[in-house]
């Protein structure tokens, strides 16, 4: 393998590619107009521009990647995470295409897919599942007496749901054929597919999801867990690895039931299996996510693994180097997403233009970024700016790290969830390791980050400050009058 396009943008592309140069890959970028001058476009081998910002024309355009792709010789395609990456149609289109499509083969695909094919599979694998249907249900009246039988609360959820979208609580009989409607429409809008299908609803749950890596040779192995409970809008926003409520007993347990599900559907690369916990250390399967993940960096700075070096090396067909027993711990690391948000304003995007930008630094500390400074944040796409990754010996020394490098971050020119994610890991629930996916309702209001301004000028603002007055003399600012936010 010579030549690797990478069909994908911003942070997880240079990512990507940084890894395909480390292995003297030449890389392929492909890119929509808005991302002509992103960092990604530049440090690749070879750019070609795909058209309009629209996904739809662009990332999402398998005619016009597949062209490129051919023009250019390429021998695989790495899709990353989000737009193709889970679409066996285009995992089939680029293996016709005799391109090596770097992820699992289209049936893991499809099984994974769709909630309901995916219980089906690990059925016969004894894989704790959340009780609950396996078919779809469209029959309101057999709805209530299943959801009866199983007990409230229970969950709706879209068969070939994610992300929130489809999902309804439903607390008792009365609220059930409203929010069963519900979960139905919402399914059909964002999937076009409005099969639901019913689960027991797991009262405070954590979210544990174990990394796995599959050969194709038959060696299937796990790369421990990541605690993925802080989120918002049923999206992880704080990931870290090792989980503090993990041993290695139960490490052990979802580690093979993780296995399991990988054999299921003879999985080959790298995924992930999504779980429950309740707090009585019950672990529930939930999904599983036939590509990398977001928050990858934990289990590479914890395992000393490149999972995309792994990716690439299953790809052109190499066994695995290491055995299950190789698979260490090597001290603990967190991470945190860097969004174009506003946490004291339901987390709604705040989009604009990078006025100034400045990354942390020090030992143990990574940012995964795709954006320079005056760069603008395209309201096309997700509004991740960067993943900050942190990794100390033990966990609370990567804690207070993290807290540093938050606090040594400057990004100016709109709201980031820098904020929170401090807020959330400085928390005692957070710091004991207590918290559960319900942390944001029960822990976080948005006036716990409101302050007054403070007399001292933000380094942010102080370097736009200095920056446009440095042909001038400097003058005090007043910060009652500044505007320039800094994000901490």
């Amino acid at each position: 393998m010579k030549k690797v396009l990478v069909a994908n943008r911003g942070e997880i592309a240079l990512r990507i590619m940084r890894t395909l140069r480390d292995m003297n890959i030449r890389s392929v970028a492909v890119y929509s107009d808005v991302d002509a001058d992103a960092p990604f476009v530049k440090f690749a081998d070879e750019s070609y521009c795909l058209g309009e910002a629209t996904p739809s024309a662009s990332y999402l355009n398998m005619d016009k990647i597949l062209r490129i792709a051919k023009q250019t010789n390429t021998d695989g395609i790495h899709p990353a995470y989000g737009f193709l990456s889970e679409n066996s149609t285009f995992a089939k289109r680029v293996e016709e295409a005799g391109i090596k499509f770097i992820g699992p083969g289209t049936k893991a695909i499809d099984v994974m897919g769709d909630k309901l094919d995916a219980k089906q599979a690990v059925k016969a694998f004894d894989v704790p599942m959340v009780p609950g249907t396996d078919e779809a249900i469209t029959d309101i009246a057999e709805g209530k007496k299943i959801a009866e039988g199983i007990g409230y609360p229970i969950l709706i959820k879209a068969s070939a749901g994610g992300g929130g979208k489809g999902m309804r609580v439903v607390e008792n009989n009365e609220e059930f054929e409203s929010q069963f409607d519900r979960a139905v429409s919402e399914a059909v809008s964002s999937f076009g597919n409005g099969a639901v299908f019913i689960e027991k609803f797991v009262q405070e749950p954590k979210h544990i999801e174990i990394q796995i890596i599959a050969d194709q040779h038959g060696n299937v192995l796990h790369l421990n867990e990541r605690e993925c409970s802080i989120q918002r809008r049923h999206q992880k926003v704080v990931e870290e690895a090792p989980s503090p409520v993990v041993d290695a007993e139960l490490r052990h347990r979802m580690g093979e039931a993780a296995i399991n599900v990988a054999r299921s559907c003879n999985y080959e690369g790298v995924g992930t299996v999504e779980f429950l916990l309740d707090k009585h250390k019950n672990f529930y399967f939930l999904e599983m996510n036939t590509r990398l993940q977001v928050e990858h960096p934990v289990t590479e700075m914890i395992t000393g693994l490149d999972l995309v070096e792994e990716q690439i090396k299953i790809a052109r067909g190499e066994e695995l180097s290491f055995k299950q027993e190789d698979v260490k711990i090597m001290g603990h690391s967190i991470e945190i997403r860097v969004y174009a948000e506003d946490p004291e304003n339901e987390f709604l995007p705040d989009l604009g233009k990078i006025v100034h930008y400045k990354r942390p630094t020090g030992l143990g500390v990574r940012v995964d970024d795709g954006y320079e400074e005056e760069m603008a944040i395209p309201l096309t796409y997700d509004p991740m700016i960067a993943k900050l990754i942190v990794h100390a010996e033990d966990r609370d020394a990567a804690i207070e790290n993290t807290i540093k490098a938050i606090d040594d971050y400057e990004i100016a020119g709109f709201s980031t969830t820098l904020g929170f994610c401090r807020f959330a890991i400085d928390h005692e629930e957070f710091r004991n390791g207590n918290f559960t996916i319900n942390f944001v309702g029960e822990h976080y209001k948005p006036e716990m980050l409101r302050s007054t301004v403070s007399a001292e000028v933000s380094k942010a603002a102080y370097a736009i400050f200095q920056e446009g007055k440095k042909d001038q003399e400097l003058q005090a600012v007043d910060p009652e009058v500044t505007d320039w936010k800094r994000n901490r």
